[in-house]
């Protein structure tokens, strides 16, 4: 039998020549760790459904940065859980709120350490939405884009880094741009959840960020997970709007649009691994069923592949040991 001249297990023999010819390389600062904070004191309750994951009070948030950099992970993207909730979510653009309380206590603690925020409503209304309703029941979109403003501004002024307004509103990145602008804070920049789907894997994050819907569900203005085309037609809106960064969230069923995405833009992007990915190898790992290390990191590779510049994962800490183990 004759074989071809290239033989491609040539290039699989040593893990040295293996290492010499990977396309794709995941390091620790793609990584980005999602913290949810609350009021309290000496809160550290695990989450039910994501073990490992902790939502803490603000006196925990310097020690849990202190690991954080230990670790090499370079930025948070911080949820507030407020002790407060009302129809207008006041909460989320409060001066006082729990996530203008947690910029400021990382800013003091570690002026240096990179702050990224969520802007969104969901978990600061009495009904679960992500903005103010009418009547009906209906999210109003031009209502919500002035709180949303209000609501980045507020963490602006706080001292945040970054901003990433979660809700998708039709021109939420322009309303969040000219208000920041407005205000002096021009080189804060945006990281928008531009192609953000109506998502079964949300379940466990709406435990931890206590942000269930009272009613109804989020599809009239998250997006449809049929839908491809228009997750470019989405992330063009955002960049046309003055986004930095833009997002496609979930990541695990949506590689290709992240594909797509990178491909059609070539715009620095972010993939989220959402809570119920994670939930997933944690229930599948705890079964002794997957090899969780190799998962893991398998996993954030492939968003790495398909064209994410960066990966916000609860996996973050888990990983970050395991490339160290690696070096």
């Amino acid at each position: 039998m004759q074989f071809p001249n290239y033989r491609p297990r040539r290039l699989r023999r040593s893990e040295t020549l293996r290492a010499m010819v990977r396309e794709t390389t995941l390091d620790i600062t793609d990584l980005i760790y999602p913290l949810f904070v609350e009021f309290g004191e000496n809160v550290r309750r695990e989450v039910s459904s994501m073990p490992g994951v902790f939502n803490i009070s603000l006196d925990q948030l310097p020690a849990e940065i202190d690991e954080l950099r230990s670790l090499g992970i370079p930025a948070v993207i911080l949820f507030g859980i407020p002790d407060h909730k009302d129809e207008a979510g006041s909460g989320a653009y409060a001066e006082d709120g729990i996530v203008q309380q947690a910029i400021r206590t990382i800013k003091k603690h570690d002026p240096d350490f990179y702050v990224i925020t969520d802007v969104c409503m969901c978990e600061y209304t009495s009904h679960g939405h992500c903005g103010a309703l009418d009547e009906s029941g209906c999210v109003m979109n031009d209502v919500t884009l002035e709180l949303l403003a209000q609501t980045a501004v507020s963490h602006a002024e706080a001292g945040v880094d970054m901003v990433a307004p979660s809700d998708m509103m039709d021109g939420r990145v322009a309303a969040i741009r000219s208000a920041l602008d407005a205000e002096g804070f021009d080189q804060v920049p945006i990281m928008a959840y531009s192609a953000k789907y109506a998502s079964a894997y949300y379940g466990p994050f709406r435990e931890a960020a206590d942000s269930t819907p009272a009613f109804g569900d989020r599809k009239q203005y998250q997006m449809d997970p049929a839908n491809g085309e228009e997750a470019l037609r989405e992330v063009a809106l955002d960049i046309d709007e003055g986004a930095d960064i833009v997002m496609v969230k979930p990541a695990l069923a949506y590689m290709d649009v992240i594909r797509r995405v990178k491909d059609e833009f070539g715009y620095p992007t972010a993939a989220y691994n959402v809570s119920g990915e994670y939930a997933m190898v944690k229930a599948a790992a705890g079964n002794g069923w997957i090899d969780e290390k190799r998962v893991v990191l398998e996993t954030l590779t492939g968003f790495k592949r398909a064209g994410a510049d960066m990966i916000i994962t609860y996996h973050a800490k888990d990983a970050a040991r395991w490339l160290k183990e690696g070096m």
